[in-house]
């Protein structure tokens, strides 16, 4: 026993050497393994195949903690090339890890890839979702909630939900698959009224026996009376907003995307396509029945309202028995978007709460910043170039080249892309084009969304959250800039614009990469209404500012000679030396053991 105390110290040494550096030690590793794959389902009540995720579908969750480093291992079973994007995941200096065309080759049937990123001081609610636009993948889901925790040393800014923490995936859906969906839009016709509203992936509970059929199944969302809960609710539909609310409850929002916001109740909230939110919901009524949880599309035809209402049911544990009755009442507006674009000002950050670092949110004071870069981008109804159906931004209809714009700014490839995207409406035809925005490293740009289609649109920016600072009907001008709030507007990465309106936000050019600008409503996406903002240090060109290139990274189009055979197999980053660790710590107390004896 002497001779195993007297060997302690130099055990103790190996087992430091062997361990991970101190910032790998303050940073865990969260590693998933998801099969991509197709799957029968009917969450309409029609047979049809569907995007599933380790056979799941909606796919399995991503819970992780402000700084953790995420590994997923993404194994591509499905009949064509794959990407996922991680909606409102900022990727410090990571863009490599974004999941788009411009950054990223598609991973192609039967391959495998791994994405790893680190959610560096981020928390909040946010989504994963198939990317790649061209492909319409979303449509037929492949998509899944992603919940960062704040660390245990930073508090929330309200009482922690003692019920837990829900997420609840909305959206619009179509019984034709995705495949049938993109033959219309490549046929120049609109995809028309989705079919459904689903949610977590299953179709309206039977409310109404002339509206829903019979045999299908419905969501249950299953609760303890007098507990408070925390509903993540995301819209990953394809192209329609939805009221979302719950039968004799009211809606505490505490965040969205990331931010804290001003604690207010709402008996019901338009959750726009692409958008987050985060309510605190106590169940503080009585168990005579279960209650409806609907989300009901918003400004569409009225003969399609109740087609496209989805219903779950809350059952508390006590409920003497099924929800019945008519269905909590939608706003009154159907046609007139006045009440969600007031609901819309009235969301606001909470700039004294603590978000990932414990200094409070409104410590930026992003009000007193000299903005650098104003882009006023204009969006019309979809239009016919060169005989063919497009979406414009500015006139013009972003087209995907086969060499991903990043791997092309790395390696200098000609004639790729060009920085000249206009920064604001020109008076000439509409064109196709792969033309980018060149951003300033470090300024601070100002875009103004001018929506001058028929429908709601919403933008998102990948790799920045942005400040929300306006919105209203008719043009934007130089005076419109009179009316934006610069203390504290709510930073999101997903904005609404209203047919016939604008929207203006400023965001901080602080993260280095190529990043993607898209608005989130599929068909307009798939028809061209998108481009890249490239943000390049001209004075850095180290890995300082941008991580350097991934040793796994997947080559296509003018690099595709470049690229390695594959693996197939998934090594995680760092599992040498915790091995080694495990191994030696092993190794010692069977000796020690031995000692003993």
């Amino acid at each position: 026993m002497a001779a195993a105390m007297a060997l302690l110290p130099l055990l103790l040494f190996f087992l430091l050497c062997a361990a991970p550096a101190p910032s790998q030690a303050g940073d865990p590793f969260a590693y998933f393994d998801w099969e991509v794959t197709y799957l029968t389902a009917q969450p309409l009540g029609v047979p049809q195949k569907v995007i599933a995720i380790n056979g799941q579908f909606p796919g399995p969750p991503l819970n992780v903690t402000t700084n953790w480093n995420v590994v997923v291992n993404v194994h591509n079973r499905l009949d064509e090339p794959l990407l996922l994007t991680w909606n409102g995941i900022q990727h410090r200096k990571n863009s490599w890890q974004d999941g788009v065309p411009g950054t990223n080759c598609p991973i192609p049937p039967s391959w495998n890839w791994t994405y790893r990123f680190q959610v560096k001081d981020q928390v909040g609610s946010f989504f994963y979702f198939p990317s790649a636009a061209a492909l319409l993948h979303r449509a037929a889901g492949g998509y899944g909630g992603i919940v960062v925790n704040n660390r245990d040393v930073i508090p929330i800014p309200f009482p922690f939900p003692d019920g837990g923490d829900l997420t609840l995936l909305i959206g619009d859906w179509y019984a034709r698959g995705h495949k049938d969906l993109r033959r219309s839009l490549d046929g120049g016709t609109p995809l028309g009224a989705p079919d459904g509203v689903l949610f977590n992936g299953l179709g309206p509970f039977r409310y109404n026996d002339s509206v829903v059929p019979p045999g299908i199944t419905y969501e249950r969302i299953n609760v303890e009376p007098g507990r408070t809960y925390r509903l993540r609710v995301h819209n990953v539909g394809v192209s329609t907003s939805l009221n979302f609310r719950i039968q004799g409850h009211n809606l505490l929002l505490v965040e969205t995307e990331g931010s804290y916001t001003s604690q207010q109740n709402y008996s019901n909230m338009d959750i726009h396509v692409g958008q987050s939110y985060s309510f605190l919901v106590t169940m503080d009524q009585n168990a005579s029945t279960d209650y409806y949880v609907v989300a009901s599309a918003r400004f569409v035809d009225a003969s399609t309202v109740d087609k496209l209402t989805g219903v779950a049911v809350l059952r508390y544990s006590n409920s003497q028995g099924p929800a019945s009755g008519p269905l909590p009442d939608a706003p009154d507006d159907q046609y007139d978007t006045a009440f969600s674009i007031n609901q819309a000002r009235s969301i606001r950050w909470n700039v004294t709460a603590s978000g990932a670092r414990p200094n409070p949110q409104g410590s930026f004071h992003y009000g007193d910043i000299t903005v650098t870069d104003v882009y006023l981008l204009q969006s019309r109804p979809p239009e016919l170039i060169d005989g063919k159906l497009r979406s414009t931004i500015n006139g013009i209809s972003y087209i995907t080249p086969s060499t991903p714009l990043i791997l092309a700014q790395l390696f200098n490839v000609p004639g790729v892309y060009k920085l000249d995207f206009p920064n604001h409406p020109m008076n000439r035809l509409p064109k196709v084009d792969t033309s980018i925005i060149n951003g300033t490293y470090k300024g601070f740009m100002e875009i103004i969304f001018q929506n001058n289609a028929t429908t709601v649109q919403s933008y998102h920016l990948d790799g920045y959250a942005f400040f929300v600072v306006g919105m209203d009907y008719g043009l934007w001008t130089e005076n419109s800039r009179g009316t934006y709030n610069k203390w504290d507007g709510v930073a999101r990465s997903t904005i609404q614009v209203f047919p016939g309106a604008w929207t203006a936000v400023l965001v901080f050019l602080d993260n280095a990469g190529v990043w993607n600008l898209r608005v989130e409503n599929l068909d307009s996406w798939y028809l061209g209404q998108e481009v890249y903002i490239s943000v390049v240090n001209p004075e850095d060109s180290s890995d300082k500012t941008v991580l350097p290139l991934p040793d796994n990274t997947i080559f296509c189009g003018a690099l595709s000679s470049l690229q390695k055979e594959q693996s197939h197999r998934f090594q995680y980053s760092g599992a040498s030396s915790v091995g080694k660790i495990v191994s030696l710590v092993g190794f010692f107390m069977v000796w020690l053991a031995a000692s003993w004896l």
